[in-house]
């Protein structure tokens, strides 16, 4: 069965002004599974997931060379229109970042963005999102409560609905639990397992157990550079680079 590629990437440089950040990384990310991107601090984890998307176009003095294709089209074209990207690729970072309005508001806000109007269309979404974060039960009767009196956890989780309700195919998350209780990570943990059925994941993290128990493919960075990809329980009990096998097993980072 051959796998579905849902991003490769090819040859991909950036530069912010002269220092050189992501140097020539090549890898496939496969549909409808969880990639989890390890390696120490500074190594261009994240700087390569804002790639994805286009994030990087908005810092001065960013250079990239090399193609994102998504299903095929370099999302770096000319022509690819960088907000239908940001509906297609979603991201969610490290903090919560909740809007400073209702929780309502806070997943309407996409859809009405991109034209909804209909309050029971939005409702439906709002509903739909919610439940998909595995938040609605919580958040149902103060929907128009603000979103900053939420918990860590349930702010993260909203803000994994606020992404949801555009409906994209590919969702980023930078260090998504960084900041929660193990309690809270452990709920965002299993909310990725279950999204995976629905959407391509590529998260960012720092933690070894959590790579090996939420990603199907980890990739290894070191310097800009993308060491290996694999199976994440290749990675983790048999890596083809020693430098892997020294990062995973504590011996730097």
């Amino acid at each position: 069965m051959t796998k579905d590629i849902k991003i490769r990437v090819r040859n991909l440089n950036l530069f912010y002004g002269h220092f050189q950040a992501l140097v020539d990384m090549n890898i496939d990310i496969v549909q409808n599974k969880v990639t989890a991107l390890i390696g120490p601090s500074g190594c261009g984890k994240s700087t390569f997931l804002r790639t994805l998307n286009r994030l990087n176009d908005l810092i001065q003095d960013v250079k990239i060379e090399g193609k994102v294709l998504l299903d095929g089209k370099n999302i770096y074209d000319d022509a690819y229109d960088p907000i239908e990207l940001r509906k297609r690729v979603g991201m969610v970072f490290q903090k919560p970042n909740p809007f400073p309005k209702t929780i309502y508001e806070n997943v309407a806000y996409g859809p009405r963005i991109h034209g909804i109007k209909e309050k029971a269309k939005l409702d439906e979404i709002v509903e739909k999102s919610l439940r998909r974060a595995a938040l609605w039960d919580e958040v149902r009767h103060k929907l128009d409560k603000p979103a900053l009196g939420l918990s860590g956890g349930q702010q993260q989780r909203l803000c994994i609905a606020r992404c949801l309700a555009v409906e994209p195919e590919v969702i980023l998350m930078d260090e998504p639990t960084s900041a929660l209780d193990p309690i809270s990570t452990s709920k965002v943990e299993d909310l990725i397992g279950e999204l995976k059925k629905d959407y391509t994941i590529i998260i960012v993290t720092h933690n070894m157990q959590q790579a090996g128990r939420v990603s199907d493919y980890t990739s290894f960075f070191l310097n800009g550079e993308i060491i290996e990809t694999d199976l994440t329980s290749n990675i983790f009990s048999k890596p083809a680079d020693k430098r892997t096998e020294d990062y995973i097993t504590g011996r730097f980072g």
